[in-house]
């Protein structure tokens, strides 16, 4: 069974562009971007701008630089920062929070649900001021959707109650929106909705979107007129890089069809839990399933052609627009076969 076709459900970043978006960056119109701007990577930036209600924005190659970037022009050396146990800036940013940013990591329990805290929690920890001699906690990062917790989505009020729990308690706010696309058409709402009262937000247009590379942090001008310097510093400078914005503008007219990708995962799930697999209804792209021997097991799916990943203790699938309705269909046939 080795030699099936493989189904690729890793990430939705294994997705390839199209020949659309390949027409789209050959055709590109482009510049220096260092120089001059690139305009087509202008109109990239004030194009997400507007769909996330900031002033300005700024093109990065990878969230995790737009993560840190933003970390680092919020935070002062040993300033104390909170973020969802499991969060994307904790585990998976190789520790650049604290070694480049400086900022001390408070994880913080999920006491109001999947990827989620709670305000009265964020009170606990952040509303009284600490002794010269101890920790200021000066940032909170929020993750929508939350990654480890299986692509669960933050509810527009416990976003507006967060982001009153950290003003109450002087805090900025960044929200790690990689996948805030999912989150907003789980939701039915405009990704505008999803971003109200925060400092600083990320984006990424190589997951659900589908573009071969890229993220876009956003947040006032002033905030990205130094991003864009930190960029430099970090190596993020690009030159021509029009025909990386040119794959993201293809990328932001398809958000509409996002929801197919949930439409999918529930499918999935629901396909595994006939099959006697211990998974939880998705509420976006992600599926999550609790197994005895996570190693073993997603050895076991690649031997049938199906690749998925370890995460957070469970074997993690991702639906994507390269892994749609007949691939789903195709993994629970091998899976059931198999059995």
């Amino acid at each position: 069974m080795t030699n099936l076709p493989p189904l690729d459900f890793r990430s939705d970043t294994v997705t390839k562009p199209d020949e659309q978006m390949r027409t789209a960056m050959a055709n590109a119109e482009v510049g220096d971007d260092v120089l001059d701007h690139d305009p087509t990577m202008r109109a990239l930036e004030e194009r997400v701008a507007g769909l996330l209600g900031t002033e300005s924005a700024l093109w990065v190659p990878s969230g995790s630089m737009g993560n840190l970037i933003a970390l680092f022009l919020h935070l002062r050396k040993g300033d104390r920062f909170l973020a969802p146990l499991g969060a994307h800036v904790l585990e998976a940013e190789l520790g650049t929070a604290a070694w480049i940013a400086g900022g001390m990591p408070h994880p913080m329990d999920w006491d109001a649900g999947p990827g989620r805290m709670s305000a009265a929690a964020i009170h606990e920890v952040a509303a009284n001021e600490a002794p010269y001699d101890g920790l200021r906690t000066t940032l909170l990062c929020i993750e929508n959707t939350h990654n480890a917790a299986g692509g669960a989505v933050l509810p527009l009020d416990a976003h507006v109650q967060l982001v009153a729990a950290a003003r109450e308690c002087r805090l900025k706010v960044h929200l790690d929106g990689a996948r805030l696309w999912n989150a907003a058409a789980a939701l039915g709402v405009a990704p505008t909705e999803l971003t109200v009262g925060v400092d600083t937000v990320q984006v990424c247009l190589s997951k659900g979107l589908g573009a071969p590379v890229g993220s876009v942090v956003a947040g006032s001008a002033e905030f990205v007129a130094e991003a864009r310097r930190v960029r430099k510093m970090l190596g993020g400078g690009v030159r021509q890089g029009g025909v990386l914005a040119a794959a993201g503008l293809v990328a932001l007219d398809r958000i509409d069809t996002i929801g197919e990708d949930h439409v999918n995962a529930r499918t999935l799930a629901a396909g595994l839990t006939e099959l006697g697999w211990s998974v939880r209804e998705p509420d976006t792209n992600i599926v999550l399933a609790a197994v005895p021997d996570v190693r073993n097991t997603i050895k076991g799916l690649a031997r049938l052609g199906i690749l998925t990943t370890p995460i957070a203790g469970q074997v993690r699938f991702v639906t994507h627009r390269d892994a749609g309705a007949g691939d789903v269909k195709e993994a629970l046939h091998r899976i059931s076969s198999a059995s």
